[in-house]
């Protein structure tokens, strides 16, 4: 049986997760596993029973200059292609930082090492599950977390799919997350630092960062399209009936939506729209919309569409 929210418990809203990935070139494919004295505490998690890692071994110089493309593939983290590829200056003189990611506010927890857990004996950063690291889990593994109005909930999808039954494989009431953070220094950027409050953290690769931010935050929070006004329902009418997809002809032509999109209402009466677009080849593509009062599109501070 699929595994199932119980009941009155509500999804603000859902995303694929792992452990981050370092993308500087010292530590570009790694990640490591802190106390904050600094020490590795990955034996340490291995004695709680995580399986054992590849260890974290940061680049010397000369490693550096060798990161290849076919390392990355090799490690399973196809986003970092385009970032290794660049990791040599002009010249092949070794730049700081790959091109395309902004300059890192903390080299010290980015550049030169990159912890993904950073946590004292007994924290709760410290009991997040190990299938949440790519370097352990299976191959075609994947991870959910799930943000509802009582928890954070992490999934465990064997074969990566929606539809096997899922595993529920860690949880924590809302009250004990601090914060939550978008890091720059990555691609998309995607990763997030996700704070405790026993002051513990994570960081994680998020697919649709900046809305699971918005979310811990309280900047976001669902809404039903009857609290909306007129103007930005008609509009939804309008997408879902014609939803604004250039499509590739292999995929076929785009059908209107019969899904109720997912709603949230941002600052200033803005509406994110969520749709699942159907195509005729039968996949579905996701689009997203804002909405200001008057049923406008608009473009939400700090994002980009």
């Amino acid at each position: 049986m699929d595994w199932q929210l119980p009941h009155g418990e509500t999804v603000h809203t859902r995303h694929d997760i792992a452990f981050a990935t370092g993308v500087a070139p010292k530590v570009a494919g790694l990640r490591s596993f802190r106390d904050p004295d600094g020490r590795d505490i990955e034996a340490e998690l291995t004695g709680t029973g995580w399986p054992p890692g590849p260890g974290f071994q940061p680049r010397d110089r000369s490693g550096q200059s060798g990161v290849r493309v076919m390392d990355v593939v090799l490690l399973g983290i196809p986003r970092l292609i385009n970032a290794i590829s660049n990791a040599a200056g002009p010249g092949g003189n070794l730049a700081t930082e790959p091109r395309g990611l902004g300059q890192s506010q903390e080299p010290h927890f980015e550049v030169e090492d990159f912890p993904v857990v950073y946590a004292a004996p007994g924290a709760v950063a410290r009991t997040l599950p190990w299938q949440l690291d790519p370097a352990r889990r299976p191959k075609g593994y994947r991870t959910d977390l799930l943000l509802t109005d009582r928890r954070l909930v992490i999934l465990g999808l064997p074969d990566g799919s929606d539809q096997t039954s899922a595993q529920e494989l860690w949880s924590l009431p809302r009250a004990g997350v601090a914060d939550a953070e978008l890091m720059t220094f990555s691609q998309g950027p995607s990763d997030v630092r996700l704070c405790f409050t026993d002051e513990s953290w994570t960081r994680w690769h998020v697919r649709d960062a900046a809305r699971f931010v918005g979310h811990v935050r309280g900047e976001r929070s669902p809404v039903l399209r009857d609290r909306l006004t007129p103007q930005q329902r008609a509009q939804i009418g309008e997408l879902m009936a014609h939803p604004p997809l250039e499509v590739a002809r292999s995929l076929g032509k785009a059908h209107a939506v019969e899904e109720e999109p997912q709603l949230e209402l941002l600052a200033d009466g803005v509406v994110a729209v969520h749709l699942q677009v159907p195509l005729s080849n039968g996949s579905r593509i996701p689009l997203t919309a804002h909405l200001d009062p008057a049923g406008a599109d608009v473009t939400p501070e700090g994002e980009t569409l």
